[in-house]
Formats: C-alpha cells, sequence, structure tokens
C-alpha cells in the first residue's frame, strides 16, 4: 500500500468516525423525545419534587386554674439578599439600606450604623446577610411595610414561660430544636409534640425551593396541651418565702413541697437558687437541678414518724412509760457516742418526740426486730421511686436488714444511715395525714387534644396502706404536740390552726466523716383535723443555725399562714382569736422582788401574803397562768440565801446555785450576778432547764448554764405590738 493510499484510508476513517456522531445523536434524539421520553420525564419530576416538613406547634401547659404556664413564641429573623433586582432591574438602593437600618435599630437595641457594617462588610457574592434575630410580629410588620424587595422574613417558633421561673423546676425546658430536655417538658414530650405535617414542593438544579400548583399536603398535628396540678399562687407563695428563707440563714439551697395528702397531687414544688426556663443556658447547671427528686439525703429527726408508728403499732411502747437519759445527754451504743441536742432527762413518749430527743428514740427502736423497722420504712416509700410524672427521680437507698451493722437500727431511728429524697419524705407525711393511706404524688391532672378532647385523665393512685388508723390516731396529738411552745416545732406555730409535724437537724457528711454542716428542715401538715395541705422545707448548710425547727420552721409558718389566707375553708374552720383579757390569770412572780411584787399584786387588787423577809420570790401558791377566781389569795414565798446579808450561811468564796427555772432569762442573770456567778445562757424566754442544779455549791467566778423556752413568734410580735 502506498503511502497516498494509507493516508486516504486514515482520512475515510476519520470521516466516518465524524459522520456516526450525529446519527448516534440523532438516534438518542429521538430515543429520548419517542421511544423512552415518558418514563424519563416522569423519572426527572421524581428527582425533581423533594419534601419539607411543616412543624406541628408544642402543646401548652397550665396550671390547676387554667393559668397558662408555657406556650409557643413566634420570632422573626430578617435577612437581606442584596442582589435581587425590582420589576425594573435595579438592586437594592442605598438609600433602602439607610431605611432598613434605621428601622431595625427603632426595633433593637443596636445603632443603624450596625446594621449598614454589617450589608457593607459582608461578602460582594453573598446573597443572604443576617441582620436581627428573635424578632417581634410588631418588628415583622414594621419591616415588611418598608416594601423593599432583598428582604427575607423567616418566621420560628421558640418555647415561652409565661411567668418566668415560676414552677421552672416542674415546667422544665426545652433545646433549640423544641424538645423537652427536664421536668414536664422531658417527661411529657411525646404527647407535647405532637406531628409533624409534610408540604411536596419542587427543587430546582440550583437546589431552590418552589411551590407548585397541586402538591399533596399532609397537615401538622399540633401537641396535647397539659393541665397540671400546679397552683400558681400557692407557687409563687412558696417561691417567695422560701427565697427569703435562703437569703436570712445564709443556706446553700433550699427546697420545698407542698401536696394534698389525699390524692397525691402536688401543689407546689420549688428550689432556690432558680432559672429562667426562658433562658436556661444564662444560669449555672446547679440551679437547674429539682433538688426535690434527685437529691439523696439523710433526713434527719423527720424519719422519727417511722419508729414512732412501728414501736406503736407493735406495741413496743407505753404512752405512760418514762424514759430516762443521762444527765449528760449522751449514751454509747457499741462502741458510739450518741448524743441529745441537750441533755433532756427524763420524759414520756410524748415529749420524746415532742422534745426530739434521739437516745429516747434509739432506745424504742432498738425495741423492735430489724426486718419489721425496715418494712415499715419500705412501707412509707422510702427507698423507692414515688414514681412522679418528672424525669430524674432517684430511688434513695434504705438497705437489707443483712446489709446493716451493730448501730444501724439506732441510727436508723433517728435519720441517718438511710438516704431519702425529699419528696419521699414528704409523701411519708401525706400518708400520716391520710390516715395510713400512702398515695403516688403527680403534677399532671389531664391532658387534652387540639381540639379539647381529653386523651389522658389522671385519678389518684392508692399504693398501699402504711398502718392502722388507729395507731395514727393515738400518735397525731404527739407530732401536733411538736408545733407548740414545748416542742421543737415551736417556731412553726400559727395562731388557731392546728398543725401536726417534726423538725430534722442531720449533720452532712464531707470527706467520708460527718461534718459541722447541717441539713435543716421542717414537715408538716394542716390543719390537723381535715389535712389539705402537707409542706415540706429544707435547707441545705445554713449558716445561722442547724436546727431545723428554728431555720426551716418559720419558712413554713410564713408559707402556711398566706396559703391558709386563701383557702377559705380553713380561715372558717381556724379557732377565733381571743382578744387577751386584762388579767384573768395569776401572773408569774418567780425571781422577781419582794417590792415589784407587791406593786403588781396592789396594782391590781389582788389578795396575797409573803413568808419572808426579803430577796425574791421562788414559790408562789397559785401556778402562773391559773385562772384567779374570786378573792383567791397568792402566798409568795422569798428566798433570803440570794441576798449578800446571808452569805454567811455559805463557806466563803463559794455560792449557793438558787432555783432559777420559770425565771425569766434576765432575772436569772441578775440574780446569778449578785451572787457572783458567771452564766452561759442558750436560747431565750423564761429558763426552763439550769446546770448545775439548786443547792449546788459552786466556787465564785463559775459559770452556771441556763436554757431558755421561747416564746412563739406570735406571742413575741403581740407583745411589740403592745
Amino acid at each position: 500500500m502506498t503511502e497516498r493510499t494509507s493516508i486516504l484510508s486514515r482520512m475515510f476513517l476519520v470521516f466516518g468516525l465524524l459522520l456516526l456522531i450525529p446519527c448516534v445523536l440523532a438516534f438518542q434524539l429521538v430515543r429520548i423525545n419517542y421511544l423512552e421520553g415518558e418514563e424519563l420525564r416522569l423519572l426527572w419530576s421524581k428527582q425533581a419534587i423533594d419534601s419539607i416538613p411543616i412543624p406541628a406547634q408544642r402543646g401548652n401547659i397550665y396550671d390547676a386554674n387554667g393559668t397558662l404556664l408555657a406556650t409557643n413564641a413566634a420570632n422573626y429573623l430578617i435577612a437581606l439578599d442584596p442582589k435581587v433586582k425590582d420589576a425594573s432591574g435595579k438592586s437594592v438602593t442605598q438609600e433602602q439600606i439607610n431605611q432598613l437600618a434605621v428601622t431595625l435599630a427603632k426595633q433593637t437595641n443596636q445603632s443603624p450604623s450596625y446594621f449598614k457594617k454589617r450589608i457593607s462588610d459582608a461578602p460582594s457574592h453573598s446573597q443572604y446577610i443576617i441582620l436581627a434575630k428573635n424578632l417581634s410580629p410588631v418588628s415583622r410588620d414594621a419591616v415588611r411595610e418598608l416594601d423593599i424587595k432583598g428582604v427575607i422574613i423567616e418566621e420560628s417558633f421558640s418555647r415561652k414561660y409565661t411567668f418566668g421561673s415560676l414552677a421552672a423546676h416542674s415546667l422544665g425546658f426545652v433545646n433549640h430544636n423544641m424538645d423537652g430536655k427536664t421536668g414536664l417538658e422531658a417527661y411529657y414530650d411525646t404527647e407535647l409534640k405532637g406531628e409533624n405535617g409534610v408540604q411536596q414542593v419542587r427543587r430546582d438544579p440550583r437546589n431552590q425551593i418552589s411551590a407548585y400548583v397541586g402538591a399533596p399536603k399532609k397537615l401538622p398535628e399540633n401537641g396535647h396541651s397539659i393541665h397540671t396540678t400546679i397552683d400558681s399562687y400557692i407557687q409563687a407563695i412558696l417561691e417567695d418565702e422560701l427565697k427569703k428563707g435562703v437569703e436570712k440563714h445564709l443556706a446553700e439551697y433550699g427546697t420545698g413541697i407542698i401536696i394534698d395528702p389525699k390524692t397525691g397531687a402536688i401543689k407546689a414544688m420549688a428550689n432556690y437558687p432558680t432559672y429562667d426556663p426562658n433562658y436556661p443556658g444564662s444560669n449555672e447547671n446547679e440551679n437547674r437541678r429539682n433538688f426535690a427528686i434527685s437529691d439523696m439525703v439523710e433526713p434527719g429527726s423527720t424519719f422519727k414518724l417511722v419508729t414512732a408508728i412501728a414501736a406503736v403499732e407493735q406495741n413496743k411502747v407505753d404512752f405512760d412509760e418514762i424514759f430516762e437519759t443521762p444527765e449528760s445527754g449522751e449514751v454509747q451504743i457499741h462502741g458510739l457516742t450518741l448524743r441529745d441536742h441537750d441533755p433532756l432527762g427524763n420524759m414520756t413518749f410524748q415529749e420524746v418526740i415532742q422534745k426530739s430527743s434521739n437516745v429516747a428514740t434509739a432506745e424504742i427502736a432498738m425495741r423492735l426486730k430489724p426486718e419489721v423497722f425496715y418494712q415499715y420504712a419500705r412501707n412509707l416509700g422510702f427507698g423507692a421511686e414515688t414514681n412522679i410524672d418528672l424525669s430524674g427521680e432517684v430511688a434513695g437507698i434504705l438497705n437489707k436488714p443483712y446489709d446493716w451493722s451493730l448501730v444501724s437500727l439506732p441510727w436508723m431511728s433517728h435519720g441517718y444511715e438511710v438516704l431519702a429524697t425529699p419528696l419521699q419524705v414528704t409523701q411519708a407525711y401525706a400518708a400520716f395525714a391520710n390516715e395510713g393511706m400512702l398515695m403516688r404524688p403527680y403534677l399532671v391532672d389531664k391532658i387534652e387534644d387540639q381540639n379539647g378532647n381529653v386523651v389522658l385523665d389522671n385519678t389518684p393512685v392508692e399504693i398501699r396502706r402504711v398502718a392502722r388508723k388507729k395507731t395514727l390516731q393515738k400518735i397525731l396529738p404527739i407530732f401536733e404536740s411538736v408545733v407548740t411552745d414545748s416542742g421543737t416545732g415551736e417556731w412553726a406555730q400559727i395562731d388557731g390552726l392546728r398543725i401536726a409535724g417534726k423538725t430534722g437537724t442531720a449533720k452532712k457528711v464531707y470527706q467520708g466523716r460527718y461534718s459541722n454542716k447541717y441539713l435543716a428542715s421542717f414537715v408538716g401538715f394542716f390543719p390537723t383535723e381535715d389535712p389539705k395541705y402537707v409542706c415540706l422545707i429544707m435547707l441545705n448548710e445554713p449558716k445561722t443555725s442547724g436546727y431545723g425547727g428554728f431555720t426551716a420552721g418559720p419558712i413554713f409558718r410564713e408559707t402556711a399562714k398566706r396559703i391558709a389566707g386563701l383557702d377559705g375553708d380553713i380561715q372558717r374552720s381556724m379557732l377565733p382569736q381571743e382578744e387577751p383579757e386584762f388579767i384573768t390569770k395569776a401572773p408569774s412572780f418567780i425571781g422577781i422582788g419582794k417590792e415589784e411584787s407587791e406593786d403588781i399584786l396592789k396594782k391590781f387588787d389582788i389578795p396575797y401574803s409573803i413568808e419572808g423577809k426579803s430577796g425574791y420570790v421562788v414559790s408562789q401558791t397559785i401556778e402562773p397562768g391559773s385562772p384567779l377566781l374570786g378573792k383567791d389569795e397568792i402566798i409568795l414565798t422569798l428566798s433570803e440565801t440570794y441576798l449578800p446579808v446571808d452569805s454567811s450561811k455559805v463557806k466563803e468564796g463559794f455560792a449557793e446555785v438558787p432555783e432559777l427555772r420559770g425565771m425569766s432569762m434576765r432575772q436569772a442573770t441578775t440574780i446569778l450576778a449578785e451572787l457572783g456567778l458567771d452564766v452561759k445562757t442558750y436560747r431565750s424566754g423564761t429558763v426552763e432547764r439550769q446546770f448545775p442544779k439548786a443547792g449546788d455549791m459552786m466556787r465564785l467566778g463559775s459559770s452556771v448554764t441556763i436554757r431558755g423556752k421561747a416564746k412563739s413568734l406570735e406571742l413575741v410580735a403581740m407583745e411589740d405590738r403592745d
């Protein structure tokens, strides 16, 4: 083959291939348009069509009175696309940018220059410049009135808690996706969220979405609304008083719970410090914890309810029995020292609970078998979750008897070696108030769909009977006596309102050892004759005092007093307030001098006679507070041994300790000072106890310890008004 022939052959081959390309293209055009056209057009349509969700509205949350606690609020984002052209082909002008900046400045806290700078600093190719977020509908309307072509307005929804921090720990909060994270928002997240709808749209090659006529749409099913058992008025009262108490006593935090004992419905639940669920990230994580259900603490003397119920029901204690405690106020049990808060002497069973004696309570508990004591504790709900409808609850710790040591029973009798949540303690006392029936605590009364149909109706759930009614009727007066002048709960008293309850003071464990930091609490219910409310107050590490009666008691009192003011039934049941009569009862002359006593007796025309020449009154024939009938004569006895003129009867350098009980603290201090003795005082009011006892000889300058029985706050307030 010649060279010319070879070149021509190549040329024909190339030419043939070039002719083949148009033929292939023509064939493809015929195939696409006529042979497979319908199928390919259908495939393109499927690929171009997409679906986007239509968000469902989260359900509302209401209180027991129908007050809206949580709902959804519309928020608007404003952005600008400077590349958009209007009908005349012009882009966004500088004048329009100035108008937009001024309008946004009026709706926000920013200056017009701030928005102009955001636009000028954006990349030249940018078509989505975000200018402002979370604007209100009013701000949206103001921007929309400008009618600027390139302005983009996007709507979104956020959770709105209408009263800020009110009931924050019960309600909980949601994240940016509107998913519940804590509280009721988390527990009932499925019911509140609803089901999103679906909208079909068309997506072009540039991934731009557009609607089209006849596009199928599935409407969203909005979330259900929740009606809670929370009473906003009671909740606000509890939060207010708890805040005052925590700040007054310099506590780390405080917890409060109010429950209806007959149903288990939670009327209020509060913690302080608290947080605003509208801005949950603006507070410390610790403030968002619901201590009422997530904190395990040793309850202290509030746990003596278990000991009292078990001992009485098992006939291990006689109400007339006298319990003798050491003068030192402490006892050794298997090598460990158990102490009372003060030496309490001999007591009846009622006084054991009334004065909160750990020593006598331990003695009573050790008469019970460990298995029996454990079962009563379990019956009252300790060591198990309450199953409240809140996320984050813990069960506490109640070890089984085979894990106990030799000292477990006596220490558990007054609330150590057991861990419980504040809610568990409240639930136990609610069972006491409910004649022995333990109820499941709950926060949601009913759930309704968007049409108002009830989809869930919570009814009270009885768990078990914790003890016989007769047992609880026997111990009710005992726990009522706690809230008297003679009990540790004296600071919780309210004139005219019968209250039963118990104080609690527990040392906290720090680095494996019990420290001098305390958990102070008071739990009680009222009115005693027909309990409607059980209220627990617990303070963590109060600095002013570790005693629950002194710190938590007044918070309970003020809370209960304000709740009683809202409840007409309680107001009607409260005893009438008697006007104090001028003088119908015998005054106390103990510790008063002769001349001062005579002045009082003469002023009120009370017949009297005095035995002795000088000194202070040491006894009187008619007991203080006894009614004065007719012309009853009061005989006062003086003790000359109080005066220096009789000091010859006492060894030189010594003084005889007088009988100080019944005197005022001021009178007792004056007498001891005149005798040359020092004095250490505890509490206030009238002297209830003294050490050493009357008649003992003390070296001059030695200290005598006296403990007062403080008056109730109401009495002090009345005296201040007088």
